[in-house]
């Protein structure tokens, strides 16, 4: 409901709107785990009891709950509907609330691999692989992206550390594999803008590229916080900008 704020809340949007237009529906309609997620979830009372509610000690219980639905043989559907949302627009508050979100993914990846042949026999051979894309590389994408990142020195001439332990082809290889990555991103990044309130933010698409280092810092703060303070919550503070006159300018656009 914020997306004109500043700099941070435009990527923020931009993100949440790949996220939701895209991602959840693909996620959906491939017949994968879906993450619950974002503020509007509606249930079957009697099914959320069934599976013990909330876990209390997970970060982001929302995702969690989402797998153990799927576990269990239900199935997560979409609506065509929207609830805005203030985008965190501030830097350190926006790292903190992603270390939660990627702590949490981390915990929730740990928690249901414990016995991973269970796993596999209850959701089966797609649905288990969907889940190690979804969490497990979710996680490593941020946590090793710096390696991805480093072969943007080949595009300016400047070499790459690797260059000398790799045979020519796989350097190549790597490098159509990073450039591929890279198009295909701002090319999801503008399908997802197609909306009508939305499309004024096509041209900040490109500064995504400054935008997810914020959340290799916060990847690597979540993953030392597994380790030290598991079930410590990150507070995000709402209620900062005029989300409501931002939302009218945005719909009127």
């Amino acid at each position: 409901m914020n997306p004109h704020t500043n700099w941070l809340s435009r990527c923020f949007t931009i993100e949440y709107a790949v996220w939701f237009r895209l991602i959840l529906p693909g996620l959906a309609r491939l017949g994968l785990v879906v993450p619950l997620g974002g503020t509007t979830l509606f249930f079957r009372r009697d099914v959320l009891e069934e599976l013990g509610g909330w876990d209390a000690h997970n970060v982001t219980e929302d995702a969690d709950l989402g797998l153990r639905l799927a576990r269990h043989g239900y199935r997560t559907a979409l609506l065509s509907t929207v609830t805005m949302e203030e985008a965190n627009c501030r830097i350190w508050p926006w790292i903190k609330q992603r270390s939660r979100w990627l702590k949490g993914y981390a915990m929730t990846y740990a928690v249901h691999m414990r016995d991973p042949v269970l796993l596999w026999r209850q959701l089966g051979a797609w649905r288990f692989a969907g889940v190690q894309l979804l969490f497990l590389g979710t996680l490593v994408q941020f946590l090793l992206a710096p390696i991805l990142w480093s072969f943007w020195l080949m595009l300016f001439g400047l070499g790459h550390p690797a260059a000398a332990a790799l045979p020519g082809w796989a350097l190549i290889g790597v490098s159509a594999v990073f450039l591929i990555s890279e198009v295909s991103s701002l090319a999801i990044s503008l399908t997802a803008l197609q909306h009508k309130r939305h499309r004024a933010l096509r041209i900040w698409a490109i500064s995504l590229h400054f935008y997810f280092p914020l959340a290799v810092i916060a990847a690597w703060k979540g993953i030392w916080e597994m380790l030290t303070s598991p079930f410590y919550w990150d507070k995000t503070t709402h209620g900062l900008h005029d989300g409501t006159a931002h939302a009218s300018v945005a719909e009127q656009g």
